[in-house]
C-alpha cells in the first residue's frame, strides 16, 4: 500500500517545483491500470484554455458512433472564420475539409478555427452531454475560441502591451474559471483514463482520439520531462496570459501508463516563460516516477 508519509513529500515536492518555476500549479497524476495516484491541488477548478478541445473531440467521436454524423462530412471554412496562429485559423483562403480532419488539426497544432467548426457543427450541448455521461462533474465548456478572443478583446482593448499588464490582466474574464471553460486535473485524467480504458467512446473512437493526441507537435511542456526514445507521450496543451497547461498520457516500454494533467499560473505576465513550460514536464516526470516505483 502507498505510504501516505512518502505521498506528501512527493506532494510538498511537486509544490516546490511550481514555486520555483513562479508559478502556482495543480497536477493529478494516475496510474491508469492501478488506480495509484499523486495529487496537488487536483480538485480545485482552472481556466483550461485549448485543453477544452479534448472533451471537445471525445464529443464529436461519441456523435458519429451515435450514427448522429459522418466523420468524413465536409465543412467549408469561409473567410471570417476563427483566427488563429496555427493551422486553418492562421490561412487566409476558404478551405474544405472533412470532420474527422477538423479533430485533426484543433488537437494536434491547437487551430481554433477547426475546434469551433466542429463545435458550430454538433453544439456546446453535445459537449456538456458527453462531460456528464463521463462523469466530469468539475468541467464546463461554455466558450469557443472566438468567444475567448472577443471577451479578451472588451476586456483589454486593442493595446498589445495589456496583455503584460498584471492590472489589466487582473480584469480578464477569460482567466476566471467561474467565467470561462474550466475543470480540475482529476476530471481531465478521469477523461483520459477513460479514453485509455475504451469507455469515453467506442474503442475505435478512443483509438482515433489516442492517435491525435500522439501527434502533438508541441515538445515543450509534458514531453519534455520525458525524454527517452522508449516512451511515448500523448498531449493537448492549453495557454492563455499567465496560464500553460498540458494534460496527456505517458507509456512505457513496460506497458506502464499514466494520465497526466499539469495546470499552471504564473506570477510573471511576460509572454515568453520557458522555466513554466519546463516545469510542466519536471511536474510530470515527479510523479510518474514516484506512481512507477
Amino acid at each position: 500500500m502507498p505510504d501516505p508519509m512518502i505521498e506528501h513529500l512527493i506532494e510538498h515536492r511537486i509544490a516546490a517545483l511550481f514555486a520555483d518555476a513562479g508559478a502556482i500549479g495543480r497536477l493529478h497524476a494516475v496510474d491508469i491500470d492501478t488506480g495509484r495516484q499523486v495529487a496537488v491541488a487536483a480538485d480545485e477548478p482552472v481556466a483550461i484554455g485549448s485543453v477544452f478541445k479534448l472533451p471537445l473531440v471525445v464529443a464529436l467521436h461519441r456523435l458519429a458512433d451515435a450514427g448522429v454524423l459522418d466523420l468524413t462530412e465536409a465543412v467549408t471554412l469561409a473567410t471570417g472564420r476563427t483566427s488563429g496562429p496555427t493551422g486553418i485559423g492562421a490561412m487566409r483562403d476558404p478551405v474544405t475539409m472533412s470532420l474527422r480532419d477538423l479533430a485533426h488539426l484543433a488537437v494536434s497544432v491547437s487551430d481554433n478555427a477547426a475546434a469551433d467548426a466542429i463545435a458550430d457543427r454538433i453544439g456546446l450541448p453535445a459537449v456538456a452531454e458527453t462531460l456528464a455521461r463521463l462523469g466530469l462533474a468539475g468541467t464546463a465548456v461554455t466558450q469557443l475560441c472566438r468567444d475567448i478572443a472577443e471577451r479578451t478583446l472588451a476586456d483589454l482593448g486593442t493595446d498589445p502591451a495589456a496583455l503584460t499588464d498584471p492590472s489589466a490582466l487582473s480584469r480578464l474574464s477569460t482567466l476566471d474559471p467561474g467565467r470561462t471553460n474550466r475543470s480540475t486535473a482529476r476530471d481531465c485524467t478521469t477523461l483520459l483514463t477513460a479514453v485509455w480504458r475504451d469507455t469515453a467512446a467506442a474503442p475505435s473512437s478512443c483509438s482515433a482520439v489516442r492517435r491525435l493526441l500522439s501527434l502533438q507537435v508541441w515538445p515543450h511542456r509534458l514531453a519534455a520531462g520525458f525524454p527517452y526514445d522508449d516512451v511515448r507521450v500523448y498531449g493537448k496543451t492549453g495557454t492563455l496570459p499567465t496560464i500553460r497547461n498540458e494534460v496527456g498520457v505517458v507509456e512505457y516500454p513496460d506497458g506502464g501508463r499514466y494520465a497526466v494533467a499539469v495546470f499552471t499560473r504564473s506570477a510573471s505576465t511576460a509572454l515568453a516563460l520557458p522555466r513554466v513550460d519546463a516545469v510542466i514536464g519536471t511536474a510530470a516526470r515527479t510523479a510518474v516516477q514516484y506512481l512507477r516505483a
